[in-house]
């Protein structure tokens, strides 16, 4: 039994599913379900589907170069059975997918390596453009913060009257202030 690769999204094609497409020029294509097929015929490129493996090689999601590779390539020669042989190749068949599946983790763990700290990156700079919509924190907080970095009494002082004053500026926006509600005893929110 001869497993082959969809022609389209290059999934593994199994005996008895899908379809095999038989162009006048004797050309065979071979798909794993109707949805590769229908693609096919519309003449849709699949480097530009993101869910087949030709897109994910080609925006560098997958591996592309592997010696393991090789190991899967068709052979045509017919080969007499001997025994010794259909163990070691077996042997070898699970050899070979183990470090495939290794490779591919290590990869993908290199791939990602970077994510967390260019996450963080965007975050700080997103609270730093936006930091007046973040709900206020209490006086205890900041004080608590401040204790932490290191400052004493004076310096949080100087630094909760910097605050206020960047908060006076933040509440105009543009040419328009914000409303200020009126209390029914006379003050102000």
């Amino acid at each position: 039994i001869r497993i082959e690769t969809c022609y389209f999204c290059s999934r593994p094609a199994y005996p008895g599913k899908g379809i095999t497409f038989c162009r006048n020029d004797a050309k065979q294509f071979r798909f794993c379900r109707s949805k590769c097929h229908k693609n096919f015929v519309m003449k849709r490129n699949p480097r530009k589907l993101k869910w087949t493996k030709a897109f994910r090689k080609a925006a560098g999601k997958e591996m592309t170069v592997d010696s393991t590779l090789q190991f899967a390539a068709r052979r045509n020669v017919p080969v007499r059975y001997n025994r010794e042989l259909v163990a070691k190749t077996i042997k070898a068949m699970e050899r070979v997918s183990e470090i495939r599946a290794k490779r591919e983790r290590v990869f993908a763990k290199r791939r990602l390596a970077g994510k967390r700290a260019r996450e963080l990156a965007t975050d700080r700079k997103l609270v730093e453009t936006h930091g007046h919509l973040l709900p206020k924190m209490r006086g205890s907080e900041k004080r608590r913060l401040a204790m932490e970095e290191g400052l004493n009494a004076e310096e949080i002082e100087e630094l909760e009257q910097t605050m206020a004053v960047a908060e006076k500026s933040s509440r105009v926006f543009g040419k328009e202030k914000l409303r200020q509600r009126v209390r029914v005893d006379g003050g102000v929110e």
